[in-house]
Protein backbone atom coordinates (compact mmCIF):
# COMPACT_ATOMS: atom_id res chain seq x y z
CA UNK A 1 0.00 0.00 0.00
CA UNK A 2 1.17 3.58 -1.17
CA UNK A 3 1.51 4.83 2.69
CA UNK A 4 2.37 8.28 1.62
CA UNK A 5 -0.51 8.76 0.11
CA UNK A 6 -2.72 7.10 2.85
CA UNK A 7 -1.26 9.73 5.41
CA UNK A 8 -1.90 12.39 2.91
CA UNK A 9 -5.55 11.24 2.92
CA UNK A 10 -6.13 11.09 6.91
CA UNK A 11 -4.05 14.51 7.04
CA UNK A 12 -6.68 15.65 4.74
CA UNK A 13 -9.24 14.26 6.70
CA UNK A 14 -7.71 16.04 9.77
CA UNK A 15 -7.74 19.59 8.51
CA UNK A 16 -11.31 19.28 7.23
CA UNK A 17 -12.78 17.41 10.28
CA UNK A 18 -11.03 20.31 12.68
CA UNK A 19 -12.59 23.28 10.21
CA UNK A 20 -16.48 21.36 11.48
CA UNK A 21 -15.46 23.19 15.20
CA UNK A 22 -13.73 26.24 14.00
CA UNK A 23 -16.96 26.81 11.49
CA UNK A 24 -19.22 25.93 14.79
CA UNK A 25 -17.36 28.78 17.04
CA UNK A 26 -18.77 31.23 13.73
CA UNK A 27 -22.04 30.11 13.58
CA UNK A 28 -22.92 32.08 16.51
CA UNK A 29 -21.84 35.64 14.44
CA UNK A 30 -22.18 34.36 10.24
CA UNK A 31 -25.48 33.14 8.73
CA UNK A 32 -25.05 29.25 7.98
CA UNK A 33 -25.48 29.99 4.41
CA UNK A 34 -23.05 32.47 4.16
CA UNK A 35 -20.55 30.49 5.88
CA UNK A 36 -20.19 27.96 3.54
CA UNK A 37 -19.77 30.78 1.15
CA UNK A 38 -17.23 32.44 3.17
CA UNK A 39 -15.14 29.16 3.52
CA UNK A 40 -15.06 28.27 -0.20
CA UNK A 41 -13.77 32.29 -0.88
CA UNK A 42 -11.35 31.20 1.34
CA UNK A 43 -10.43 28.24 -0.68
CA UNK A 44 -9.76 29.63 -3.49
CA UNK A 45 -8.00 32.90 -3.01
CA UNK A 46 -5.86 31.37 0.05
CA UNK A 47 -4.72 28.53 -2.29
CA UNK A 48 -4.18 31.05 -5.58
CA UNK A 49 -1.76 32.97 -2.96
CA UNK A 50 -0.39 29.92 -1.67
CA UNK A 51 0.24 28.57 -5.77
CA UNK A 52 1.62 31.77 -7.48
CA UNK A 53 3.18 33.45 -4.74
CA UNK A 54 4.18 31.55 -1.82
CA UNK A 55 4.51 28.21 -3.32
CA UNK A 56 7.85 29.01 -5.89
CA UNK A 57 9.65 29.71 -2.99
CA UNK A 58 8.88 26.64 -1.25
CA UNK A 59 9.28 24.46 -4.22
CA UNK A 60 5.54 23.57 -5.02
CA UNK A 61 3.37 25.07 -7.68
CA UNK A 62 3.14 25.55 -11.22
CA UNK A 63 6.68 24.09 -11.58
CA UNK A 64 6.72 20.94 -9.97
CA UNK A 65 2.86 20.07 -11.37
CA UNK A 66 1.70 19.30 -14.55
CA UNK A 67 -1.13 22.33 -15.26
CA UNK A 68 -5.07 21.73 -16.35
CA UNK A 69 -5.30 20.58 -20.30
CA UNK A 70 -7.98 21.15 -22.29
CA UNK A 71 -9.20 17.55 -21.97
CA UNK A 72 -9.23 18.20 -17.94
CA UNK A 73 -11.86 20.91 -18.53
CA UNK A 74 -15.40 18.78 -19.10
CA UNK A 75 -14.08 17.05 -15.53
CA UNK A 76 -13.48 19.64 -13.70
CA UNK A 77 -16.31 21.60 -14.50
CA UNK A 78 -18.49 18.47 -13.84
CA UNK A 79 -17.02 18.72 -10.34
CA UNK A 80 -17.72 22.14 -9.62
CA UNK A 81 -21.19 21.87 -11.01
CA UNK A 82 -22.02 18.55 -9.22
CA UNK A 83 -20.25 19.85 -6.13
CA UNK A 84 -19.83 23.42 -5.67
CA UNK A 85 -23.42 24.19 -6.57
CA UNK A 86 -25.78 21.17 -6.66
CA UNK A 87 -24.50 19.69 -3.85
CA UNK A 88 -24.67 23.27 -1.35
CA UNK A 89 -28.13 23.72 -2.70
CA UNK A 90 -29.75 20.57 -2.18
CA UNK A 91 -28.26 20.69 1.19
CA UNK A 92 -29.81 23.89 2.01
CA UNK A 93 -32.95 22.75 0.31
CA UNK A 94 -33.23 19.81 2.55
CA UNK A 95 -31.67 21.37 6.39
CA UNK A 96 -34.91 23.66 5.70
CA UNK A 97 -37.04 21.00 6.13
CA UNK A 98 -35.56 18.26 8.11
CA UNK A 99 -34.27 18.00 11.66
CA UNK A 100 -30.57 17.58 13.13
CA UNK A 101 -30.54 13.93 13.77
CA UNK A 102 -31.77 12.98 10.38
CA UNK A 103 -29.68 15.67 8.45
CA UNK A 104 -26.49 14.44 10.16
CA UNK A 105 -27.14 10.49 10.04
CA UNK A 106 -27.99 11.38 6.36
CA UNK A 107 -24.73 13.43 5.91
CA UNK A 108 -22.77 9.85 5.76
CA UNK A 109 -24.11 8.59 2.72
CA UNK A 110 -21.38 10.76 1.11
CA UNK A 111 -19.08 8.19 1.54
CA UNK A 112 -21.47 5.36 0.52
CA UNK A 113 -22.00 7.58 -2.77
CA UNK A 114 -18.64 8.11 -3.46
CA UNK A 115 -17.27 4.13 -3.21
CA UNK A 116 -20.94 3.09 -4.80
CA UNK A 117 -20.03 5.46 -7.80
CA UNK A 118 -16.26 4.29 -7.68
CA UNK A 119 -16.79 0.73 -7.94
CA UNK A 120 -20.11 0.15 -9.91
CA UNK A 121 -20.50 3.60 -12.75
CA UNK A 122 -16.06 3.64 -12.76
CA UNK A 123 -15.94 0.71 -12.56
CA UNK A 124 -13.03 0.78 -9.75
CA UNK A 125 -12.26 -2.53 -8.35
CA UNK A 126 -13.00 -3.70 -4.82
CA UNK A 127 -13.14 -6.60 -2.97
CA UNK A 128 -14.85 -7.81 0.58
CA UNK A 129 -11.93 -6.86 2.44
CA UNK A 130 -12.54 -3.01 1.26
CA UNK A 131 -16.27 -3.37 1.53
CA UNK A 132 -16.06 -4.24 4.68
CA UNK A 133 -13.45 -2.10 5.80
CA UNK A 134 -16.18 0.91 4.10
CA UNK A 135 -18.63 -0.45 6.09
CA UNK A 136 -16.91 -0.02 9.32
CA UNK A 137 -15.98 3.56 8.70
CA UNK A 138 -19.74 4.38 7.75
CA UNK A 139 -21.13 2.46 10.94
CA UNK A 140 -18.29 4.85 12.93
CA UNK A 141 -19.61 7.90 11.68
CA UNK A 142 -23.56 6.81 12.01
CA UNK A 143 -22.80 5.82 15.68
CA UNK A 144 -20.86 9.47 15.91
CA UNK A 145 -23.46 11.43 14.50
CA UNK A 146 -26.74 9.76 16.34
CA UNK A 147 -28.05 12.52 18.31
CA UNK A 148 -31.65 11.06 19.01
CA UNK A 149 -34.40 9.07 17.17
CA UNK A 150 -34.18 10.50 13.63
CA UNK A 151 -37.36 11.87 12.20
CA UNK A 152 -37.96 11.39 8.58
CA UNK A 153 -41.43 13.26 8.22
CA UNK A 154 -41.72 14.98 5.25
CA UNK A 155 -39.51 12.91 2.30
CA UNK A 156 -38.37 16.01 0.41
CA UNK A 157 -35.81 17.65 2.85
CA UNK A 158 -34.16 14.26 3.72
CA UNK A 159 -34.60 13.39 -0.64
CA UNK A 160 -32.76 16.76 -1.45
CA UNK A 161 -29.79 15.54 1.56
CA UNK A 162 -29.26 12.38 -0.25
CA UNK A 163 -29.24 14.01 -3.70
CA UNK A 164 -26.72 16.84 -2.30
CA UNK A 165 -24.57 13.25 -1.26
CA UNK A 166 -24.82 11.85 -4.91
CA UNK A 167 -23.36 15.06 -5.95
CA UNK A 168 -20.63 15.47 -3.83
CA UNK A 169 -19.98 11.44 -4.31
CA UNK A 170 -20.19 12.69 -8.48
CA UNK A 171 -17.81 15.37 -7.48
CA UNK A 172 -15.65 12.88 -5.43
CA UNK A 173 -15.29 10.33 -8.74
CA UNK A 174 -15.21 13.05 -11.51
CA UNK A 175 -11.82 15.00 -9.30
CA UNK A 176 -10.17 12.23 -9.62
CA UNK A 177 -10.96 12.05 -13.36
CA UNK A 178 -8.36 14.94 -13.19
CA UNK A 179 -5.73 14.53 -10.06
CA UNK A 180 -3.03 13.70 -12.45
CA UNK A 181 -2.98 17.50 -12.52
CA UNK A 182 -1.66 20.09 -10.30
CA UNK A 183 -4.04 19.53 -6.84
CA UNK A 184 -3.69 24.18 -6.24
CA UNK A 185 -4.43 24.72 -9.88
CA UNK A 186 -7.84 22.55 -9.18
CA UNK A 187 -8.52 24.04 -5.93
CA UNK A 188 -8.18 27.46 -7.19
CA UNK A 189 -10.49 26.72 -9.96
CA UNK A 190 -12.86 25.22 -7.36
CA UNK A 191 -12.69 27.35 -4.97
CA UNK A 192 -13.32 30.80 -6.83
CA UNK A 193 -15.97 29.49 -8.55
CA UNK A 194 -18.17 27.60 -6.22
CA UNK A 195 -16.76 30.46 -3.21
CA UNK A 196 -18.88 33.34 -4.95
CA UNK A 197 -21.60 31.22 -5.95
CA UNK A 198 -22.10 29.79 -2.74
CA UNK A 199 -21.79 33.24 -1.05
CA UNK A 200 -24.50 34.52 -3.59
CA UNK A 201 -26.67 31.82 -2.38
CA UNK A 202 -26.50 32.64 1.18
CA UNK A 203 -27.14 36.21 0.39
CA UNK A 204 -30.56 35.67 -1.69
CA UNK A 205 -31.61 33.20 0.89
CA UNK A 206 -31.75 35.72 3.55
CA UNK A 207 -28.31 36.11 4.56
CA UNK A 208 -25.94 39.01 5.45
CA UNK A 209 -22.30 39.70 4.89
CA UNK A 210 -20.37 39.45 8.59
CA UNK A 211 -18.18 41.94 10.25
CA UNK A 212 -14.44 42.03 8.87
CA UNK A 213 -13.03 40.03 11.57
CA UNK A 214 -15.33 36.86 11.57
CA UNK A 215 -14.99 36.95 7.48
CA UNK A 216 -11.56 37.03 7.44
CA UNK A 217 -11.45 34.26 10.44
CA UNK A 218 -14.23 32.32 8.01
CA UNK A 219 -11.84 32.42 5.11
CA UNK A 220 -8.42 31.49 7.48
CA UNK A 221 -10.70 28.39 7.70
CA UNK A 222 -11.93 27.83 4.50
CA UNK A 223 -8.29 28.28 3.16
CA UNK A 224 -6.99 25.13 6.18
CA UNK A 225 -10.38 22.61 6.43
CA UNK A 226 -11.18 23.30 2.76
CA UNK A 227 -8.69 24.37 0.30
CA UNK A 228 -5.52 22.35 1.67
CA UNK A 229 -7.51 19.67 2.86
CA UNK A 230 -9.50 19.47 -0.86
CA UNK A 231 -5.51 19.60 -2.38
CA UNK A 232 -3.85 17.05 -0.58
CA UNK A 233 -7.29 14.79 -1.02
CA UNK A 234 -6.66 15.13 -5.07
CA UNK A 235 -3.37 14.15 -3.99
CA UNK A 236 -3.79 11.05 -2.85
CA UNK A 237 -6.52 10.33 -5.34
CA UNK A 238 -3.46 9.60 -7.82
CA UNK A 239 -2.41 6.79 -5.60
CA UNK A 240 -5.17 5.56 -3.85
CA UNK A 241 -7.97 5.76 -6.14
CA UNK A 242 -11.74 7.06 -5.27
CA UNK A 243 -13.26 4.98 -3.04
CA UNK A 244 -10.03 4.01 -0.53
CA UNK A 245 -9.50 8.39 -0.33
CA UNK A 246 -12.84 8.11 0.51
CA UNK A 247 -12.72 5.79 2.94
CA UNK A 248 -10.00 7.50 4.72
CA UNK A 249 -11.60 10.93 4.00
CA UNK A 250 -14.52 9.33 6.07
CA UNK A 251 -12.52 10.01 9.44
CA UNK A 252 -13.46 13.45 9.14
CA UNK A 253 -16.25 13.53 11.46
CA UNK A 254 -14.09 11.53 14.22
CA UNK A 255 -11.65 14.16 14.34
CA UNK A 256 -13.81 16.99 13.95
CA UNK A 257 -15.75 15.02 17.33
CA UNK A 258 -11.91 14.93 18.72
CA UNK A 259 -11.20 18.06 18.05
CA UNK A 260 -14.22 19.76 19.70
CA UNK A 261 -13.83 17.85 22.69
CA UNK A 262 -10.19 19.30 22.93
CA UNK A 263 -10.52 22.53 22.14
CA UNK A 264 -14.28 23.31 22.96
CA UNK A 265 -13.87 20.89 25.91
CA UNK A 266 -17.02 18.89 24.86
CA UNK A 267 -17.22 15.86 27.06
CA UNK A 268 -15.85 12.60 25.87
CA UNK A 269 -19.08 10.22 25.10
CA UNK A 270 -19.50 6.35 24.31
CA UNK A 271 -20.07 7.60 21.17
CA UNK A 272 -16.96 8.68 20.45
CA UNK A 273 -15.15 5.68 21.80
CA UNK A 274 -17.71 3.64 19.75
CA UNK A 275 -17.11 5.01 16.88
CA UNK A 276 -13.20 5.27 17.16
CA UNK A 277 -13.08 1.22 17.80
CA UNK A 278 -15.23 0.93 14.43
CA UNK A 279 -13.03 3.28 12.12
CA UNK A 280 -10.36 1.98 13.63
CA UNK A 281 -10.80 -1.63 12.05
CA UNK A 282 -12.12 -0.07 9.25
CA UNK A 283 -8.89 1.87 8.79
CA UNK A 284 -6.89 -1.55 9.68
CA UNK A 285 -8.76 -3.40 7.11
CA UNK A 286 -7.75 -0.73 4.46
CA UNK A 287 -4.38 -0.61 5.40
CA UNK A 288 -3.50 -3.89 5.96
CA UNK A 289 -4.88 -4.70 2.00
CA UNK A 290 -2.61 -6.56 -0.16
CA UNK A 291 -4.35 -6.61 -3.92
CA UNK A 292 -1.67 -8.38 -6.19
CA UNK A 293 -2.06 -9.88 -9.65
CA UNK A 294 -1.20 -10.56 -13.24
CA UNK A 295 -2.24 -7.02 -15.22
CA UNK A 296 -2.17 -5.74 -18.39
CA UNK A 297 -1.13 -1.61 -18.88
CA UNK A 298 -2.71 -0.04 -22.15
CA UNK A 299 -0.82 1.92 -23.95
CA UNK A 300 -1.53 6.02 -22.98
CA UNK A 301 0.18 9.40 -23.47
CA UNK A 302 -0.25 11.98 -20.57
CA UNK A 303 1.86 14.61 -17.91
CA UNK A 304 2.19 14.38 -15.10
CA UNK A 305 4.76 14.58 -12.22
CA UNK A 306 6.83 11.78 -11.98
CA UNK A 307 9.83 9.85 -11.19
CA UNK A 308 11.36 6.72 -13.14
CA UNK A 309 9.80 3.94 -11.49
CA UNK A 310 9.14 0.19 -13.30
CA UNK A 311 6.07 2.32 -15.02
CA UNK A 312 8.28 5.09 -16.37
CA UNK A 313 10.80 3.72 -18.40
CA UNK A 314 10.99 6.18 -21.09
CA UNK A 315 13.73 8.21 -22.89
CA UNK A 316 14.07 12.27 -22.86
CA UNK A 317 13.93 15.26 -25.86
CA UNK A 318 16.84 17.53 -25.23
CA UNK A 319 14.29 20.21 -23.89
CA UNK A 320 12.54 17.59 -21.09
CA UNK A 321 13.53 19.10 -17.63
CA UNK A 322 16.51 17.23 -15.39
CA UNK A 323 16.01 15.90 -12.14
CA UNK A 324 13.40 13.91 -10.54
CA UNK A 325 10.66 14.62 -9.96
CA UNK A 326 9.44 16.30 -13.10
CA UNK A 327 6.83 16.84 -15.33
CA UNK A 328 6.56 16.52 -19.18
CA UNK A 329 4.49 14.91 -21.56
CA UNK A 330 5.49 11.12 -22.01
CA UNK A 331 4.09 7.94 -23.29
CA UNK A 332 3.56 4.74 -21.65
CA UNK A 333 3.96 1.51 -23.97
CA UNK A 334 1.74 -2.11 -23.28
CA UNK A 335 3.21 -3.54 -20.14
CA UNK A 336 2.21 -6.77 -18.57
CA UNK A 337 3.65 -7.40 -15.15
CA UNK A 338 2.28 -8.75 -11.73
CA UNK A 339 2.92 -6.94 -8.42
CA UNK A 340 0.63 -5.38 -5.55
CA UNK A 341 -0.95 -2.16 -6.60
CA UNK A 342 -4.13 0.02 -5.73
CA UNK A 343 -6.43 1.62 -8.22
CA UNK A 344 -4.50 4.28 -8.62
CA UNK A 345 -4.47 6.31 -12.40
CA UNK A 346 -1.34 3.84 -13.79
CA UNK A 347 -3.59 0.91 -12.79
CA UNK A 348 -7.47 1.49 -13.99
CA UNK A 349 -7.94 -2.41 -15.53
CA UNK A 350 -10.83 -4.67 -15.28
CA UNK A 351 -10.44 -7.52 -13.18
Amino acid sequence: MPRQAIVIALLSAALFGLSTPAAKALLGVVDAAVLAGLLYCGAGIGVSILRRVIGPAIGIGPAREAALSRSDVPWLAGAIFAGGIVGPLLLMLGLAQTDAASASLLLTLEGVATALLAWFAFHENFDRRIALGMACLVAGTVVLTWSGTPSLAGAMGPLAIVGACVAWGLDNNLTRKVSLADPLQIVEWKGLIAGPVNLLLGLSAGGALPALQPALMAGLVGFLGYGVSLALFVRALRDLGTARTGAYFSTAPFIGALGAVLLLQEPLTIQLVAAVLLMGVGIWLHLTEIHEHVHEHEPMEHSHAHVHDEHHQHTHATDDPPGEPHVHRHRHVRLRHQHPHTPDMHHIHRH
